[in-house]
């Protein structure tokens, strides 16, 4: 049986907890305009679905460099438009479908300082630990590399802010929105600027990646060497918003923040209040909800009732084997919480919506279960450094938590047309939605005067008739609201299985939640006493990965009604869709080496999608 080996290098892998052949870095200049060709298609009033990344790392990043990734920004642009990009592993990745948008979002603190690092011309070339950082080679050099690079990345070290240099980094942040500002074609393809504000006090994760709207951008983006302080990164983003310059911050791995980042106090301790509430949901409407490091939505352990809820959930900190605080983690969780605020103290700092994205650091995306390609370079380059397969000696190596990793989230938007103005508006909106990594399209609407499920004019009758995921449902006298939740599978995925609706409300002072089922697969009927489809039979052989043909939808829709409804609670509601089940990446990756899958990991995963919620305000 093989066994598991201590890993030999937790410390070097904390420099991934923490942000979890090369080219010069560009001379610094003045940014370049956004492409101002003409949108070849009109606004769709109905809106479309698009599909991308919010959250991809380059050779720009200072630990995307050290895990051997030499892809530039222009590479990860290049990828997302369908072109292959070599991985540093020595083989290609290419997406099945190009993506409709994109935003590099490299890190903030020491951008560009390990890929000038490795540029002889470069004065950064000539620091001591410059060779350490940027040798080529193995998983085990590149962990070696994690060890040398994270004194530099940890407040605590003695060795903190060191190889800050800014004018590598203001050349490397020029490059970063230059290249974005290229890449963008308003109706084609859209190309965010952005980059991650990496803070990480006590290995506890408070990263958020920022957006800017337009094709301007600050002179340098604020970062941890500015402040750890997430409420100091509100204050920069509302004094550029007072100049024209319009951004939002999106959380991710709330997983990884060990109950801070949806805490119920400031980040001074103090409980929270209707200032803080207003300044945080300005900045930052949404949240990302699943990525490679894990899925926020819940955990069993606080939605005991929720059968789904362990979907790729990370145990313990990356780095290390210490266990995670659930409470003030989860998103779902923090919802609820933003309800009681608001319930029993007039606001809610919590009344996010939701994306999905990679936090890939090839300058790709994650990949798929089928064909993964891990998120670290090097260290994820081959089944066993990532740790689903056993080396050669039946040992287990790595970071335990690397099989554990998901294969990737994307980010799903509604929105007019596929340029920066609609898409990010979009998001300010949060009519969006998440998947873990499929294409599920989900709709979501809720009102009191919504079409029927077969109209032939759905959409514009239920925009015209409710309001769309992400938004507000006001009580109406003697009416009780109905829900439209409709899904369409993705073609390159498994079929559907089944779509269900979340709700979380406030009773009696306290939160509660339920899961209903409201559309089956297979003519499934919905048992009225337990809210659940019948299991629709579909199977995995995990011996070839080979799936169960004739089971699940292409697509799913329902007109529902809350059979508890009650025009006295505040109340939030969100759409969640599943597939039949797939082998999961490491199942894949066990047969392709010829052993079995390694035990307590599962085999088998449900793809699913995420809506955005709807909140409903009782009278006041």
């Amino acid at each position: 049986m093989p066994k598991s080996a201590r890993p030999r290098t937790l410390c070097a892998v904390s420099l991934l907890a923490f942000c979890t052949g090369c080219s010069d870095v560009q001379t610094p200049s003045a940014p370049e305009s956004a492409a101002l060709s003409d949108p070849p298609t009109e606004a769709n009033p109905e809106r479309n679905a698009y599909f991308g990344d919010l959250h991809v790392h380059t050779a720009n990043s200072f630990d995307a460099f050290v895990l051997g990734t030499t892809a530039t920004p222009d590479d990860a642009y290049r990828f997302a438009k369908g072109e292959p990009l070599r991985h540093p592993g020595g083989f290609d990745m290419q997406l099945r479908e190009p993506f409709d948008f994109l935003a590099v979002t490299d890190h903030a603190y020491y951008l560009g300082i390990t890929r000038a690092m490795a540029n002889p011309e470069s004065p950064m070339s000539r620091h001591p630990d410059a060779k350490a950082l940027t040798s080529v080679g193995t998983s085990l050099v590149r962990m070696r590399a994690l060890r040398v690079g994270a004194q530099f990345v940890h407040p605590q070290s003695p060795r903190f802010r060191e190889i800050d240099d800014p004018a590598t980094s203001r050349a490397a942040w020029l490059d970063n929105i230059n290249t974005a500002n290229r890449h963008n074609d308003p109706g084609r393809f859209t190309a965010f600027i952005g980059y991650e504000y990496t803070s990480g006090p006590r290995f506890r994760n408070l990263h958020r990646n920022v957006l800017f709207r337009g094709d301007e951008a600050p002179e340098m983006p604020f970062s941890q060497f500015d402040s750890h302080n997430p409420e100091d990164l509100w204050a920069w983003m509302d004094a550029l918003r007072e100049q024209g310059m319009e951004s939002l911050a999106i959380p991710h791995n709330s997983n990884q923040s060990n109950g801070q980042m949806f805490a119920l106090v400031d980040y001074s301790g103090n409980p929270l209040d209707a200032d803080y509430a207003s300044v945080r949901i300005r900045n930052e409407p949404l949240v990302e909800i699943s990525q490679t490091k894990g899925t926020s939505e819940t955990h069993p352990v606080l939605s005991p009732r929720d059968e789904w809820a362990g979907f790729e959930t990370l145990p313990y900190r990356v780095g290390s084997r210490d266990p995670l605080l659930l409470h003030g983690s989860y998103v779902r969780e923090a919802q609820l919480n933003g309800l009681l605020l608001a319930d029993q103290q007039g606001f809610d700092p919590f009344k996010v919506g939701v994306i999905g994205s990679s936090d890939t650091h090839n300058g790709s995306s994650g990949g798929e279960e089928r064909d993964y390609w891990g998120p670290a370079g090097m260290m994820h380059a081959d089944a066993v450094s990532r740790g689903s397969v056993p080396d050669a000696s039946g040992v287990y190596q790595g970071d335990p938590a690397f099989v554990t990793f998901g294969a990737a989230g994307l980010a799903g938007v509604w929105a007019e047309r596929n340029t920066r103005a609609s898409l990010y508006d979009a998001m300010r909106r949060k009519e969006t939605f998440g998947t873990s990594g499929t294409r599920i399209k989900v709709r979501f609407f809720a009102g009191y005067d919504l079409p029927a499920i077969d109209s032939r004019h759905l959409v514009s009758e239920a925009y015209a008739g409710g309001v769309p995921m992400g938004g507000d449902l006001e009580a109406r006298a003697n009416q009780t609201p109905a829900f439209l939740a409709w899904a369409l599978r993705d073609p390159l995925s498994a079929p559907l299985q089944r779509v269900q609706i979340v709700k979380g409300w406030i009773a009696e002072g306290e939160t509660r939640e339920a899961v209903f089922d409201v559309a089956c697969s297979d003519d499934g009927a919905i048992d009225p006493a337990t809210h659940r489809c019948p299991d629709n039979g579909a199977r995995v052989n995990v011996a070839d990965c080979s799936v169960m043909e004739g089971t699940g939808a292409r697509e799913l829709k329902a007109r529902w009604r809350d059979p508890g409804f009650d025009p006295g609670q505040r109340a939030f509601y969100y759409v969640r869709v599943l597939e039949d089940p797939i082998c999961r990446w490491s199942t894949w990756d066990a047969i392709r080496a010829g052993v079995p899958p390694r035990e307590g990991v599962p085999t088998t995963i449900q793809e699913r999608a995420w809506s955005s919620p709807i909140w409903y305000t009782p009278p006041s």
